[in-house]
């Protein structure tokens, strides 16, 4: 009798503990009474009847993301590998759709991606895909928001994380990227070569100039140091003529001329203004127009 007793107590305390439960937060749990869902549970300390209710399952209201891997052509027929990663998470007061509706949430939400990304890429280029990548994020989001609030889940976000072309593709991009690059500093290294002989050609010019200058100025003194020279002489020598003062002063240069350069014991040139004769002619000029100023000093 008292063996029975204890037995009764024993599976009546077993089944007053099998009546209380627990829910994580950020969770909720489905009751099913008879394989019927009855309610939802929330967070914290819960009761069912025991035999009678069950635990069916529970549901994460956390946002969780879903990274999906997509393969597709664009309109240039460049296979292009993706990843959307969609962020989603179940409505609270729609857990029952979100527990009932779908078996697998993820491989629907996948679906959907697929349909929308093969549907958005191949209509534009490889260039256009990584331009209008947000917009084939928008494409994704709206859809997926429309179709999976009928199940319980709301899509907060969608993103293309990925945009990878096949390596081939790649690596002809990069050719014509390191292409393009190389023409350019190959202009830049023209432009700049052309500036600087330019620069060096005014320089040149510019140097040239002022040789000219200076040269033409030095000639303009050398003419107003003769010129002064012949007009002191013929204040001096009345009987000299301009050009027997000009063939003295001239003969005179050339004999400096040839002293400088027998002073200098490498030199083997001798200079002469023109013809012999025209020498000689200068040269007896020069001596009588020397005895006249030795004759009128005296």
């Amino acid at each position: 009798m008292n063996i029975v007793l204890i037995g009764l107590i024993v599976i009546i305390a077993l089944l007053v503990l099998s009546s209380f439960f627990t829910v994580e937060q950020q969770k909720v749990a489905i009751i099913e009474r008879l394989g019927k869902f009855v309610r939802v549970a929330r967070p914290g300390l819960n009761t069912k009847i025991p035999l009678l209710e069950r635990v069916a399952g529970r549901v994460s209201l956390r946002i969780q993301q879903l990274n999906i891997a997509v393969d597709t052509k664009t309109s240039d027929n460049v296979f292009v590998h993706m990843t959307v990663s969609i962020q989603y998470a179940a409505i609270p007061d729609h857990v029952y759709e979100a527990f009932y509706k779908l078996s697998d949430p993820e491989k629907q939400i996948q679906a959907y991606v697929f349909d929308v990304v093969r549907a958005q890429v191949p209509s534009i280029t490889l260039d256009e895909v990584f331009e209008k990548k947000e917009q084939i994020a928008l494409a994704v989001g709206k859809e997926l928001a429309e179709t999976m609030k009928e199940f319980g889940f709301s899509i907060l976000k969608a993103l293309v994380t990925d945009i990878d072309p096949d390596e081939k593709v790649k690596a002809a991009m990069n050719e014509i990227n390191a292409a393009t690059r190389l023409r350019v500093a190959a202009n830049e290294k023209g432009e700049a070569e052309k500036i600087l002989k330019v620069k060096q050609a005014e320089g040149e010019a510019e140097s040239m100039r002022l040789q000219g200058e200076g040269l033409a100025k030095a000639r303009q003194a050398i003419i107003y140091g003769l010129k002064d020279s012949v007009e002191d002489f013929r204040k001096a020598v009345p009987e000299a003529t301009a050009n027997s003062v000009m063939n003295l002063v001239l003969t005179t240069q050339y004999y400096d001329t040839l002293k400088e350069i027998g002073a200098n014991n490498r030199s083997s040139v001798i200079l002469t203004p023109g013809k012999a004769e025209n020498l000689s002619d200068h040269l007896r000029e020069a001596v009588i127009t020397g005895n006249i100023v030795n004759k009128l000093s005296n």
